[in-house]
């Protein structure tokens, strides 16, 4: 029952990550208005806490109910799928860096200011993180069916 239920956690976090950053994409259009730049805070620090939830339920997956750590330390394909997780990971602190440092400006009750070039950069990633997060459960699929193991 253990593994169904970290199972199921693991697919579900994995979903809500990927609706949390669509929604994250449809809010921030320029102009900004104080609805949408608070709403954009409070959606980025959730698709956070889903993204560690992603994270720990997927090593509970490999740790105690997976296939057995060598397996999965010797699977080529599952490097790449943790890899692009990472990437993913270190390519949103600049949405959230962005979102966080509006807080000052949200308390005083002033619409953040955002340039048109970092409001591009920051679709860019957004848009990227999707395509990479499109990519992993592919990943996932292939190296639980074998694929990726050397020999």
């Amino acid at each position: 029952m253990g593994q169904a239920l970290v199972a199921y956690l693991h697919y579900l976090s994995v979903f809500l990550l990927f609706a949390l950053l669509s929604i994250e994409h449809v809010q921030f259009k320029l102009p900004l208005n104080l609805r949408r730049a608070r709403s954009l805070i409070i959606t980025d620090i959730a698709y956070g806490i889903c993204a560690g939830v992603v994270l720990f339920s997927g090593l509970a997956r490999v740790l105690v109910y997976g296939k057995g750590l060598d397996y999965y330390l010797g699977n080529s394909l599952f490097h790449v799928k943790v890899g692009l997780f990472i990437l993913v990971g270190l390519i949103s602190v600049l949405p959230t860096f962005v979102f966080l440092n509006w807080r000052n400006s949200l308390n005083a009750g002033e619409i953040p200011q955002v340039s048109a070039r970092q409001g591009l950069l920051v679709v860019l990633v957004i848009r990227l993180e999707l395509l990479l997060l499109l990519v992993i459960p592919l990943l996932a699929l292939l190296v639980a069916n074998g694929y990726g193991v050397s020999g």
